[in-house]
Parts: structure tokens; sequence; C-alpha cells
């Protein structure tokens, strides 16, 4: 008896799929709120409360908007921050001990 593949191609199959999912996508889009009016504040980007300085580049540094999750986390981050060095030659030696330290363990164990 012959085996039965399931992985075959089938460009009318491919084209209905396709034609489904877009279908679904656009019934949930068009259940999404009609009340969006646009150039309003509505459009505006939000940063806590501040204002966005108005300059052609916005950037806004991640700093800023992750203020609330650093502030939350503090007691863990505090201590993390003081351990990175940003020098390259620190971070070979603790992914060396790190991995001498696996090895052992795995060897024991």
């Amino acid at each position: 008896m012959a085996a039965i593949s399931l992985a075959f191609w089938n460009p009318v199959v491919c084209l209905v799929v396709f034609l489904v999912v877009i279908a679904l996508i656009y019934l949930l889009r068009s259940r999404g709120e009609g009340g969006y009016k646009k150039g309003t504040e509505q459009t505006k980007a939000f940063l806590c409360g501040e204002e966005l300085p108005e300059v052609e580049e916005r950037h806004v540094k991640a700093h800023n908007l992750y203020w609330g999750f650093f502030q939350a986390l503090k007691k863990y981050y505090d201590p993390t921050i003081k351990a990175h060095t940003g020098i390259v030659n620190d971070y070979v030696l603790w992914l060396t001990v790190i991995t001498v330290i696996a090895a052992i363990t795995f060897t024991l164990v």
C-alpha cells in the first residue's frame, strides 16, 4: 500500500487558503474601533504623558520608554548594571568560567 503524503503543492488549494486567510483578516479588522480620526491626538505616540519634541527626526531613548519597568525592577537591575563593564575581555572570561563549570557539572553527573 502506498504511503499518503500530506506534503504537496497544489496552487489552487494554496490560493483558496490565501483567500480564506485574507477574508478572516478583513473580518477581524472590520470589527475594530470605528472612532479613529486621522490627524488628532489619537495618532500621536504616548510617552508617559509627556509632549514629544517637534523635530523632524524623533528619537526617544529606550531608557525613557521603559523608565517604569526599570524602576519596578531596580533592585534586580542595579547589581547587574554594576557587573556589566562593557569590556569584551570580561565577557569572554565569564563565558569561559561558566563553560568550565558546566563541563565539570555534566562530567560528574
